[in-house]
């Protein structure tokens, strides 16, 4: 149903950046389209949609806990709405574009990739135009390709992004990681690895455990992807490794930094990019290890939605850190080495 002549359109903004979100929402009340509602990732837009029933949605890719394109391809067949993508990915010529016009969106506008204060505002009067054309087009089309009860969107959702495993350890983790990761499947998800060593050393900890498993096993460098069947091990040394989503998928990245818990690569740092790219999609591990490192980050997972779980005092060298985790609240389970892979496994398993 387009909007009638005698009213405003009637938009949803979504983006993760509040500043983004505000600049858009200025921009759009200057121009006489009615800003309906704002969300910062897709679990509240979906709720927002449903109530609301906006003429237009704004969307952008990049997001926490699931990118705008997945939730466009899960949510136009249930509630088709014109939608438009702003976002630095959407380039012309790159795949995620492709993606997003398949999936229904009906204009892809390119948002600064850097400069977005001064440089936005710039294009909001076009911007405007553009989501008063989107407006107009009809997309019941999508609806019509298999549509799902709007009840059922919010499990689908759940199901869509890719699942993580992410695994800290340090004293003792050497061997309790020689023990745990042959233990997962080749087509297991993607998993990362903080195991305090120094540097030079994690090359070849990797290496061994390559050979040891069915999952492939390699150091992690700057950029690389999270995959199913790939392992990816902080290198030792003077980063920290963290994990940023990028479109529809995570990626590595290597950090400068200061110690975090006397630890550099440090497992919280890990921890807390997952639990903000990867939400309720991971399920984590605190191993074997002295002091507090991961405790607080895995309590962020959990407070994500994600599963966690840490070692027992049995199975541990150092009951150190699973036992600061455990005693913040941050462990749903507490269980001996060789039942963690199962509990991994099964808490990313799709249904």
């Amino acid at each position: 149903m387009t909007p009638s002549q005698n009213r405003p359109v009637r938009v949803l903004v979504v983006d993760d950046s509040a500043l983004v979100r505000k600049l858009l929402m200025d921009g759009f009340s200057r121009n006489g389209i009615e800003v309906v509602g704002q969300a910062s990732d897709p679990y509240r837009a979906r709720d927002l949609l449903v109530e609301l029933k906006p003429d237009v949605m704004t969307l952008d890719v990049e997001m926490p806990r699931m990118d705008g394109v997945t939730f466009l391809k899960h949510f136009m067949p249930a509630m088709p709405t014109p939608t438009v993508m702003i976002s630095s990915l959407t380039q012309e010529g790159k795949r995620i574009t492709l993606e997003a016009l398949e999936a229904g969106a009906v204009d892809i506008i390119p948002k600064p990739g850097s400069g977005v204060v001064d440089d936005l505002p710039l294009m909001l009067d076009e911007i405007s135009r553009r989501v008063r054309e989107a407006a107009r087009v009809d997309v019941s089309r999508f609806g019509r390709m298999g549509s799902a009860p709007i009840e059922r969107v919010a499990a689908n959702l759940d199901e869509t992004t890719d699942k993580l495993i992410a695994i800290g350890s340090s004293t003792g983790g050497v061997e309790a990681l020689n023990h745990i990761i042959p233990a997962f499947p080749a087509n297991s998800c993607g998993i990362v690895v903080v195991q305090h060593m120094p540097a030079g050393v994690t090359a070849k900890f990797a290496e061994r455990l390559n050979g040891l498993s069915a999952m492939r096993v390699k150091e992690a460098e700057d950029g690389d992807r999270v995959m199913t069947g790939l392992v990816l091990i902080a290198p030792g040394g003077m980063k920290h490794m963290t994990i940023v989503r990028s479109g529809g998928e995570y990626r590595v990245q290597l950090k400068e930094g200061a110690e975090v818990n006397f630890s550099r690569p440090a497992i919280d740092v890990l921890f807390n990019s997952v639990a903000k790219a990867a939400g309720g999609n991971v399920a984590a591990a605190v191993l074997t290890g002295m002091g507090r490192d991961g405790a607080a980050g895995l309590l962020a997972i959990r407070h994500a939605g994600g599963r966690t779980v840490v070692q027992d005092e049995a199975t541990c060298v150092v009951y150190g850190m699973p036992k600061a985790a455990h005693d913040m609240g941050a462990a749903e389970l507490v269980a001996p080495l060789e039942k963690i892979p199962a509990f991994l496994s099964r808490a990313t398993k799709r249904n």
